[in-house]
């Protein structure tokens, strides 16, 4: 666990010295903390060092922007599309898998993912930037839900494209992105039921 927060105005300096992994985890505890008490386009740098009991140097030395540390703290405390358990059939992990993905959209780290996405709108190679960081844990966790519906026989796995891969889970960004508050579970549900397993099953018949 990482140490507590310095009180406000504490001397991180005064204070033992943490390196490596433990540091780490007190800077990313600390930046999603910010983000939950002042929101994503108010955080400041020098408030996140202050709570880690870190220098702002030892933060730029690991994240060397914002948006960089951002995302990095949110894969630090959120969980993993791509851990989803192997319920036995493709629509129940697929659900579980949408499930666990809009668990990202919810308190401070949905306030942190519309921050990064308004700014990556307005600034194409942060966009790229943000692209590289986020597509590779949805992207793995629908890889290995359809892997495991091949190896049942409820579908051809080596069919499905990229862009099959990513349409559903772009649909549910795109619903958080443009309604307040979590998404709904009614919402998962259609969007596995409606879109996702139905392009599977074309993609599969196919082939």
């Amino acid at each position: 666990m990482p140490h507590p927060a310095a009180p406000p105005g504490e001397d991180h300096r005064r204070l033992p010295r943490r390196r490596g992994r433990v540091l780490d985890a007190a800077i990313l505890e600390a930046t999603i903390a910010e983000i939950d008490e002042t929101g994503y386009a108010n955080l400041s740098i020098e408030r996140v060092a202050e709570r880690a009991r870190a220098s702002k140097a030892s933060l730029y030395r690991r994240w060397p922007s914002k948006v960089e540390l951002v995302v990095a703290a949110l894969y630090e405390v959120l969980p993993d599309p791509a851990a989803t358990a192997d319920t036995g059939s493709l629509r129940d992990d697929l659900l579980a898998l949408f499930r666990t993905s809009a668990e990202l959209f919810v308190g401070p780290a949905g306030t942190a993912i519309r921050g990064l996405l308004s700014d990556a709108l307005r600034d194409p190679e942060l966009a790229t930037r943000f692209r590289a960081y986020t597509r590779g844990n949805t992207v793995r966790g629908m890889r290995e839900v359809v892997r495991r519906a091949g190896e049942r026989g409820e579908l051809v796995a080596e069919s499905i494209s990229l862009r099959q891969l990513e349409a559903g889970l772009a649909l549910m960004r795109f619903h958080f992105l443009t309604h307040d508050g979590p998404v709904p579970d009614e919402v998962i549900v259609g969007i596995v039921d409606e879109v996702v397993l139905p392009l599977f099953r074309a993609a599969s018949l196919q082939t």
